[in-house]
């Protein structure tokens, strides 16, 4: 198998647009991938084209009414169909719906099977992570569920087991949905809590349907968790629940709306802390599966400031060459965002913080809702996948 690693991108990815004022602008996915560039980042990266899914493949997850309704709606985006979460408050439609967003699927798939063929040993699709939407609706930005849809091609061509692990700030309730009576898949999500944050799901009782127990893992946190208490709730749970699984693969969904000035959400992490988070999901696949790591984008809304920062360090990480968090930003894309977007860029691929945590086996206070909730997770899933939540 290559150790070489692979971004699925190109320009077409950025056709996923919800139009002027949306929150998430595809923008954000051009200055990251400028960032990158400038950075050297990609040089590092096989860089291949995304494919566009067909309906067969986007069927495998969707409903073919579904499927008909997205292109509909991108012939008219005038006329919204709310039965299927189209032209929402959240989920406009725009011109070409449909082919954007399978692009995205095809994207999070070619990347999916590049590792499963063993053509690479990481692969990305920063375009993708769209966990939000179901078989039949769109939701949250969503239109197609490429984490999810990417999972089942995996099945389909022989994986015995997958483990999704979702940092988004928002459950991952698409996903979870779709695959919630798999017991091939693990899904696992660390979100912001759903008595505060859309989409009101991910609570610790959501554990997997009739056939699967065990196999859904959530970790609601309180709003204001930052670094500190995010990693010390991602390392009391998820790398005990992953190696119990035993994946053949590790997909992970790497939403940066988590970070404290994201405008929809209550976290309050750093760009140091999302990096830690990468480079803890990175050993994880090297841990349980042989470093076979298929990694997307998400939501993330400080479309300046934080998304091109916290997805540079992910790309660099999925490299293998990590960049050094002291990294100054490089003038050439400081200044190409001056003259953009008439904005004063960060300095350095740092907020300054330190991503220390305190391990769980320090002990639980039960006086703060954070480690409340982490024992509640622990209590309940732990057992289901035969761990001790004592340990």
């Amino acid at each position: 198998m290559s150790g070489e690693a692979m971004l699925v991108f190109d320009e077409g990815l950025t056709a996923y647009d919800f139009g002027h004022g949306h929150p998430m602008s595809p923008i954000r996915v051009d200055l990251t991938v400028r960032l990158a560039r400038a950075l050297g980042v990609l040089d590092q990266l096989k860089v291949v084209p995304a494919p566009v899914a067909d309906d067969a493949l986007l069927g495998t997850v969707h409903t073919a009414e579904y499927i008909a309704a997205v292109k509909r709606a991108g012939l008219n985006p005038d006329r919204p169909d709310l039965e299927h979460g189209l032209g929402t408050d959240d989920t406009y439609c725009f011109p070409q719906m449909h082919e954007a967003s399978a692009h995205v699927v095809g994207a999070s798939v070619e990347a999916a099977r590049a590792v499963w063929e063993g053509d690479v040993l990481h692969a990305a699709n920063i375009a993708g992570g769209l966990h939000h939407a179901m078989p039949s609706l769109a939701s949250g930005f969503c239109v197609y569920n490429d984490p999810a849809i990417a999972i089942q091609w995996l099945l389909d061509h022989g994986a015995e087991r997958v483990a999704y692990v979702d940092v988004d700030v928002h459950h991952g309730d698409g996903v979870q949905a779709v695959l919630y009576d798999d017991p091939r898949v693990l899904t696992v999500s660390l979100h912001e809590s759903p008595t505060t944050l859309f989409p009101g799901t991910g609570s610790a009782g959501e554990t997997g349907g009739p056939h699967a127990e065990g196999t859904a893992v959530n970790i609601p946190l309180p709003p204001g968790t930052g670094d500190a208490g995010w990693l010390r709730a991602f390392h009391a749970i998820v790398p005990d629940v992953v190696k119990a699984f035993r994946p053949s693969v590790l997909v992970t969904q790497h939403g940066c709306d988590s970070h404290v000035e994201d405008p929809l959400a209550h976290l309050t992490k750093s760009v140091d802390g999302q990096r830690a988070a990468y480079l803890a999901l990175h050993d994880l696949a090297h841990e349980v599966c042989d470093g076979k790591w298929v990694a997307t984008g998400g939501g993330g809304y400080a479309i300046i400031d934080v998304v091109p920062r916290a997805w540079t360090h992910l790309l660099a990480i999925v490299a293998g060459h990590p960049i050094d968090p002291a990294t100054p930003v490089p003038e050439s894309w400081r200044e190409d965002v001056r003259i953009r977007f008439a904005r004063v860029a960060p300095l350095r691929m740092t907020d300054g913080r330190d991503a220390a945590y305190t391990d769980w086996s320090s002990g639980y206070n039960p006086d703060t809702w954070l480690d409340r909730s982490i024992k509640a997770t622990r209590d309940i899933s732990f057992p289901l996948l035969g761990l001790d939540p004592t340990y």
